[in-house]
């Protein structure tokens, strides 16, 4: 069936809207795919949604390519099973939770992990039923603090969950391995530009994880790679090379110097380096203690904890909540310095925090001998070369320290390179997390039942229309790889003439009868008008039908590329469906 822009329930604007941050959400909003409902919620529109069921299609596809079975939860669940996870206060604020009538406590589902588990549970029971994958394509809900970019961020997105589940860790790696191969097939499908990289698993749970970034400067995921090898990750999951213990013996007794005025690692350097001690400082000499507060899941209570780190590196916030995830991360405030008066802001040292009972966690580069210059615990003063192993301990390592361009690669092979990405899919190797709460069990063939190993596998399908505008547009609007494009033709009326228009007409309907879904432009709108929405919109093809008509010609323009051919209008449409099924 014909589209005819003269009905569609379309309105396209010229500028763009006040709230928009990114490429993705300006174009999409402009050229009416979307529109936005409240914070972190919109609306599909006709063209949107001709776009979200397309990526559907494709990802539905290669599941099934792979021999996953798809399958329907509701997206209202009960509070039981995500209790007896730890994941109803895991998931803290991020949690959509109601109750219904009878007081009952529900929630929207963020994912499903455990639903899928109890499910296989209930239907399977012998080894021979094994190994099996589910997924489903369907809504859900997570609670963003700041839904941010349009649907990138939202707090309602559709999305494609599936789950493995096998009899043995070596099944569970041929999985992963499937879907990591399919993943890699779909998006090479979907003409994205996108990097495989190490990823924590956050509240998912489970061993090995692994992200697909879509490359973007405007993503929110930095993500780094040696210059020399394979290497590539999350920042947040980059594990710091530690250096090798040194000796302590032999090493100066720690001093402690009155310091007026050096409350900040800039200003302990330069003094240091006027007081004529013979050794120049810099800020990867010191020691900054960064003082936090925690709070696990469920509890109201906050705990204290102090961060040692090299002075020459920022605390990554991404990087220490990813540490110590599910707990909740704050930096320590005004009030809360006034309640701890043993903490004296700008001098704070390990010896004040052990004193003290504060569970102190120090950069992986802190090691045994290293000498450090650091707070004294008293206003005004620093302690020089104090030593680690020495003179104070740790009761742990934690990564929260900035990742920098030119770090050493943690695989030992060249340097770390950054740049940015957007998330698209993230896949788990589970393990029996959830089994294990559940008892998932198979009988095997010697009777004796078999824990089942599962694997978590998520792919943000609404992200992927946002995505795929970020690295396909230029400065005219849209331009939809072929694929999702909302129609392959879009053919242009571009004149009042009633021949020009019997002439589109005609062809639209050659190419409708060829199988070719096709965008009409027969609104009675200037050329100018239809032009610029033709190019804003971004299907791949243009056809024009104007005054060359009467010479027996059409315009085809590619989108992407600006270039024209006139075609004879008598060979046109073989011409577009040769191209449109290339």
């Amino acid at each position: 069936m014909i589209t005819r822009m003269s009905s569609l329930f379309l309105r396209t604007l010229r500028e763009d809207p006040a709230d928009a941050e990114v490429p993705s959400h300006r174009l999409l909003v402009r050229a009416g795919y979307v529109r936005r409902v409240a914070p972190g919620g919109y609306t599909w529109l006709p063209l949107g949604l001709r776009v979200l069921r397309r990526i559907e299609n494709v990802v539905r596809a290669e599941m099934n390519r792979m021999g996953a079975q798809e399958i329907q939860f509701p997206a209202l669940l009960p509070k039981e099973p995500y209790e007896a996870t730890g994941r109803w206060t895991e998931y803290g604020d991020n949690l959509f939770r109601l109750k219904d009538r009878k007081g009952a406590d529900y929630l929207l589902g963020p994912t499903h992990e455990e639903l899928f588990a109890l499910t296989v549970k209930g239907e399977y029971n012998s080894y021979k039923d094994y190994p099996v994958t589910l997924y489903q394509i369907q809504t859900k809900y997570r609670d963003e603090a700041r839904p941010r970019a349009g649907i990138l961020r939202g707090r309602e997105f559709v999305m494609k969950d599936s789950y493995s589940f096998d009899l043995d860790d070596a099944g569970l790696e041929r999985s992963y391995q499937a879907h990591r191969d399919t993943y890699t097939r779909l998006f090479d499908r979907l003409g994205l530009e996108y990097v495989i990289v190490a990823a924590t698993s956050g509240a998912m749970g489970g061993s090995a994880s692994e992200e697909f970034l879509a490359v973007a400067e405007t993503g929110e995921d930095t993500y780094v790679r040696s210059t020399e090898s394979g290497y590539a990750a999350n920042v947040e999951a980059v594990l710091t090379p530690a250096p090798p213990a040194k000796p302590i013996e032999g090493l100066p007794e720690a001093q402690v110097h009155h310091t007026p005025n050096t409350p900040t690692i800039e200003s302990l350097v330069a003094f240091f380096n006027a007081a004529g001690l013979g050794r120049e400082f810099t800020a990867a000499d010191t020691l900054k203690n960064v003082m936090l507060k925690t709070r696990r899941p469920g509890a109201k209570e906050w705990e204290l904890l102090g961060v040692g780190l090299p002075g020459d590196r920022e605390v990554d916030m991404k990087r220490l909540e990813a540490s110590l995830e599910p707990a909740e991360v704050e930096l320590l405030e005004e009030a809360d310095f006034k309640k701890n008066p043993f903490l004296t802001k700008g001098y704070i040292g390990p010896k004040a925090l052990k004193d003290n009972g504060v569970r102190y966690l120090v950069d992986p580069r802190v090691v045994e001998g290293t000498a450090w210059l650091t707070g004294a615990d008293q206003a005004d003063h620093h302690v020089l070369d104090l030593v680690m192993g020495r003179d104070f301990t740790a009761d742990g390592t934690i990564e929260a320290a900035e990742v920098r361009e030119g770090d050493a690669s943690p695989d030992g092979r060249g340097t770390l390179v950054a740049a940015r990405g957007i998330e698209i899919g993230h896949i788990f190797q589970l393990g029996r997390k959830y089994t294990d709460t559940f008892a998932v069990d198979a009988l095997g063939p010697d009777s004796k039942p078999i824990r089942i190993t599962m694997g978590s596998y998520g792919l943000g399908v609404s992200r992927l229309v946002a995505v795929l505008a970020e690295q396909n547009f230029d400065q005219d609007g849209l331009v939809w790889p072929r694929e999702v494009a909302p129609f392959d033709v879009h053919v242009v009326i571009a004149g009042k003439d009633e021949t020009i228009a019997a002439g589109a007409e005609k062809l639209a309907a050659e190419l409708d009868s060829a199988g070719i879904e096709v965008l009409l432009d027969d609104r009675k709108s200037s050329p100018g008008v239809k032009f610029a929405d033709a190019e804003l919109v971004g299907v791949p093809t243009i056809l024009v039908v104007g005054r060359g008509l009467a010479n027996g010609v059409v315009e085809v323009k590619d989108r992407r590329t600006g270039e024209r051919e006139e075609i004879a209008v008598d060979a046109v449409a073989d011409h577009l469906v040769k191209l449109v099924r290339s």
